[in-house]
Formats: C-alpha cells, structure tokens, sequence
C-alpha cells in the first residue's frame, strides 16, 4: 500500500482507502464511485488515503481470515463489530488457549488477538476473546501466516459424568443435607449428575462400591493432608489410587489434592464445609468435568493467580445468575 494525501481539486479514484473519516465516511472506508461523487459536495481540503497494491488486504477480509483462523472447536466468529471480530463460545465450557502460540501470533505489528484466560468458564454466546488487524491495510503473507496458528482460542464443553461423594468425618444429618444441596447444585450446573452421598467409614470398600456403581468422579470430604497417618490417605494408598498432587498451589483450598483410581479421579478436601463458598474447589470442578484428565503439571501452574481474593471472583464459575462467580 502507498499513503498519501489527495487536495481538493486533485481526482479521486474508487478503491482508495480512507484513512480519516470524511462526513458520513468512516475511516477505513473503500471508496466507491458513488463515494468519490459524494465527496465532492463534501467540505474538505484533503484526505489521507491509502492506495491498495498488488498483495494487499484490506482490513475486513483480513480480519475475517484471522478471526476464522483463530476459532477452534466451540468458537463461532461473530459479525464485525466496533472495529474488531468478536469470537464467541459456542456453548457452556472451559476457555483453552494455546498461549505459547497465540504469542507467536501476535508478534506481529498488524495482528492483535486478544482472548478470556485459560481455564475460565464461560456461558453459550458469551465472548471469548476478538481478532482485529491493526492497520487498515496489510499484507497477504501477513494473513497467511497467522492462518498458520489455526485453533489456538477454543471452548471445551463439560461432559456429562456420573458424580459421588464419600464423607469420611462424622457429620449430623442437617450438615450432611446440606453439603449434598450445595455439590448438588454445582454439580448441576455443569450439566452432570450427583448421585449417592455416602457417610463412608470404610473408605476402601466405599471407593469400590462408588466405581462398581458407574461413579466417573469422586469427591471426598474429610481428608487431613498434613497427617501423614490421615486415614483417608491410607486408604487411598491401600485401594491402589495413584495420588497426582498432594496439596495444590491455591489460596483458600491448599490442603486439597487430587488422585485417580482405575482411572477415574479423585478430588479431596478436609472438610465439607469447603464447598459452600469458592475455594480451590471451584477451580478444579471445571476441569474435571471436560473429562481432560489434570495433570500434576497443571495443578503445579496454578499457583500463578492462585491467591483467590474478591478480585479474583472473576475465575469461578457463574452458579447462579446475577450472583457473585462461585456463590450459592
């Protein structure tokens, strides 16, 4: 492209880009013969424009390119609004950015890919992140090569799991009532299924009747990590669970861990009171019911924004509608 200034007086050819709005004619417009008329009847002394060269894309068949590029499974690329392309999830789910790549992307002084965190539940329609070509102008090669980085913003859906529950403490009927009512709920809103609720005083025997009965995860309430003859962890080890992370790098909710056993997890806290307020909890629910297994891996790079103050409200999910992320 060529940028150069065109007096009045001076012709004005169709397919010329404006860099500065005109009267009705915004910026980035491409003039057509009926515009060029009107600018004539137009108070102006000169314009900025841009003449488009052989390799060049203006920025809205661009912007479409990279936003269509962008959008992976359960991304949808919305209609051009305010300048940008707005991406929205396609449904219920977790936010996955590949974020090594989608920098790779950006390093580019005409792209600009902006999107939710990782890890962050999202509603259907909601926007996800918006894909905007800098200049009016770019250039075919610079579009070709983002389209390299196909998929990097998707939106994984929650599956729909069998879910129980094993209290491993010695809790009154009303407690138990309403543990179960609060998992229940969050529980629900992923769109999986609670089932039993059991008082477990033989945790072996209670972990084997949960996965004989079709449990796909397993929550247990009422381990103490820092015991290391805690009854739950010795039963853990004596049923054959492979523990992933003993304790997880988040703020309230340090003391949970996180195990398998014949393949399906296991999610521990050390008490049931845990589960009716956000704690680390509501961060590790949502994960787990994409049925993507979490690795220590992942539990380790929590710790980065794990400190989970009011401000940080925003990385729960939203239970209720109109209610604070995370509450009940």
């Amino acid at each position: 492209m060529k940028a150069r200034v065109v007096r009045r007086g001076e012709p004005l050819q169709a397919g010329l880009v404006l860099a500065r709005g005109v009267g009705p004619l915004q910026k980035g417009a491409v003039l057509s013969a009926e515009d060029a008329a009107r600018l004539a009847e137009l108070p102006w002394s000169e314009l900025s424009v841009l003449a488009m060269e052989p390799g060049d894309l203006h920025e809205d068949e661009a912007g479409r390119r990279l936003a269509a590029s962008v959008a992976g499974e359960g991304v949808s690329v919305q209609p051009l609004a305010m300048g940008s392309w707005p991406l929205a999830a396609r449904h219920r789910g977790l936010v996955e950015v590949d974020a090594a790549r989608l920098a790779q992307l950006n390093d580019s002084d005409d792209l600009a890919v902006a999107t939710l965190p990782d890890g962050q539940v999202v509603m259907a329609d909601e926007m996800v992140g918006r894909a905007k070509i800098v200049p009016f102008v770019t250039r075919e090669e610079v579009v070709r090569r983002a389209e390299e980085f196909k998929g990097v913003l998707r939106v994984r859906p929650f599956r729909r799991l069998r879910v129980a529950a094993l209290v491993q403490e010695k809790i009154d009927d009303a407690s138990l009532a309403k543990f179960r009512a609060a998992l229940e709920e969050k529980i629900a809103f992923f769109g999986s299924e609670l089932g039993e609720v059991t008082r477990a005083e033989d945790l072996v025997s209670a972990l084997r009747q949960a996965l004989g009965r079709g449990a796909q995860l397993l929550v247990v309430a009422g381990s103490k990590l820092m015991d290391p003859l805690d009854p739950v962890l010795k039963a853990l080890q004596s049923a054959g669970a492979r523990m992933e992370k003993h304790g997880v790098p988040l703020h309230p909710g340090s003391l949970m861990w996180l195990a398998s056993l014949e393949g399906v997890p296991l999610v521990g806290a050390p008490s049931c009171g845990l589960f009716s307020r956000p704690t680390a909890f509501d961060l590790l629910l949502p994960p787990l019911l994409t049925g993507v297994p979490l690795t220590r891996k992942a539990l380790a790079q929590l710790g980065a924004g794990g400190l989970l103050t009011k401000e940080m409200a925003f990385r729960f999910p939203p239970y209720r509608p109109g209610a604070p992320r995370g509450e009940l």
